[in-house]
């Protein structure tokens, strides 16, 4: 084999390799806009904001094995490097986070390979997101490949100092003054008291809501009951002679 054709086979390798983590991702978004459809349609209520999904540059692959002493070679990078497709899903509240972790799990069958809570242990720094690794099968035309995607799920706050944070390491080339650590390590609390006071408002309201409707149900109950045109089901009485 010469060197154009042993070009042409890595190409078609790689290619195949990149497209692989393109096709998990589309996967797992298909899954997750039925998860918002039917939360939407039947719950009158959706819990995903939105998502957002990328896959690594290979020049940032490149970047990573060659930090981590990792050989060249795809099978190698498959193993090792478990973040290569991403996928980021923003929520309303933080019980929010471990109902669409549990829906992944249990609905779609997802295989998690590993765990990360950020939210009950935040990194020192402040960072706080629930991090998941899933094994997530794919079928090329070479055959089925199971492939890893890592899937972040936090809160709007969660997601708004993480961008925040990320834009000043990068700003200061990661040599952050401690002053500004600190005050970032005091928004990432601030952001977090947010998120419990909103989660709390959401539950009072969400007993309010039901409340309301048993009163409504109550007092139309009432008021056909109390209406001598009204007449119940002929089934419904029998079956109340029944029970006496």
């Amino acid at each position: 084999m010469n060197q154009i054709e042993q070009f042409k086979k890595l190409k078609t390798e790689v290619t195949r390799f990149m497209m692989m983590y393109q096709f998990a991702l589309n996967e797992l978004e298909t899954k997750i806009e039925i998860l918002k459809e039917e939360f939407q349609f039947l719950h009158d209520y959706n819990p995903i904001e939105h998502t957002k999904s990328r896959v690594k540059t290979l020049e940032s692959i490149m970047n990573k094995i060659s930090r981590k002493g990792i050989p060249f070679s795809l099978e190698d990078m498959k193993h090792h490097i478990k973040d290569i497709a991403g996928l980021r899903i923003t929520c309303s509240f933080i019980a929010d986070i471990y109902q669409i972790r549990d829906m992944l799990k249990n609905q779609f069958a997802l295989k998690v390979l590993e765990e990360k809570d950020y939210i009950e242990k935040p990194k020192p720094n402040g960072y706080r997101s629930l991090h998941l690794v899933v094994e997530v099968p794919v079928v090329m035309s070479s055959g089925r490949e199971n492939v890893c995607v890592e899937i972040q799920i936090r809160t709007i706050a969660m997601d708004f100092w993480a961008s925040l944070e990320h834009k000043i390491f990068y700003k200061y080339n990661q040599s952050v003054p401690s002053a500004l650590l600190l005050e970032l390590k005091e928004a990432s609390d601030s952001a977090n008291r947010l998120d419990l006071q909103m989660e709390r408002l959401n539950r009072e309201i969400s007993v309010i809501k039901e409340n309301q409707s048993e009163d409504q149900l109550e007092d139309i109950t009432q008021i056909l009951l109390n209406n001598k045109q009204f007449k119940l089901p002929q089934a419904l009485l029998e079956l109340g002679n029944e029970s006496q």
